[in-house]
């Protein structure tokens, strides 16, 4: 999600042409993309086994296959305002749904939270009075609520110069959220499953992710093991 931001060929668009661009898009994907790659969408055509699933922000600017360069039926996405995992119970829509989905129907392996620099959701968590004329949006943020508490009353910085640092506990927030689902719990405690929370940057295109054995976000630079916020298994697999 982001605030009134447009590219500056977006800025000027009509509703029209905005549209066009769109048909226009899809025309070349299917008269020269397709073509390429119409084996892979074959094979696609009646199943899928995706390698993780990728829950992240509604923002158009955050593109998790471009990011992670990542081909069709590589990754199960689900996309929100604020990338929110809600607790289970609390609220079973779509992302729970999509959850239970992904771990018990699709037998995803990894499941990544990803939030991102200049986030219009995290924005909006730190001045609520913005969300007044938009309750819906506001009620959804209140499941980030617990990750701009935490920041508040541990170093007194929920202020917008300290965006990055609610952007990182929100990840830790939805991390623990996402631990609650049956599923999901089930299958971490018996190491089928890993779990991981990245904060994607948009200008230099770096992402780190949260170490839980260090308790902080390290950088994905290729140097040292992968970040894992997958807490240890309890029992092995039957």
């Amino acid at each position: 999600m982001n605030d009134k931001t447009h590219g500056e060929g977006q800025a000027h668009e009509s509703a029209d042409e905005a549209l066009q661009r769109i048909v226009d898009g899809f025309q070349h994907f299917r008269q020269e993309v397709f073509p390429q790659q119409e084996a892979l969408f074959k094979k696609l055509a009646h199943a899928q086994n995706p390698r993780a699933m990728f829950i992240t922000c509604a923002d158009s600017r955050i593109v998790p296959e471009l990011i992670t360069q990542s081909s069709p039926g590589d990754l199960f996405v689900t996309r929100n305002v604020g990338n929110v995992v809600p607790p289970y119970g609390q609220m079973n829509g779509g992302v729970s749904t999509a959850i239970e989905f992904a771990v018990m129907a699709l037998g995803v392996q990894h499941i990544i939270v990803c939030g991102h620099s200049d986030c219009g959701a995290m924005k909006a968590v730190l001045d609520p009075q913005t969300l007044e004329s938009m309750p819906t949006v506001k009620a959804w943020l209140r499941h980030a609520e617990v990750a701009r508490t935490v920041v508040a009353q541990t170093c007194g910085c929920a202020t917008h110069e300290h965006l990055g640092i609610l952007t990182e506990e929100n990840v830790v927030a939805q991390l623990d959220h996402l631990k609650t689902h049956p599923s999901v719990a089930a299958r971490l405690a018996s190491g089928q499953l890993f779990i991981h929370g990245w904060v994607y940057d948009i200008e230099t295109s770096e992402i780190k992710g949260y170490d839980a054995e260090q308790g902080r976000f390290r950088p994905i630079d290729g140097e040292g093991p992968i970040p894992m916020a997958t807490p240890r298994p309890r029992y092995l697999p039957r």
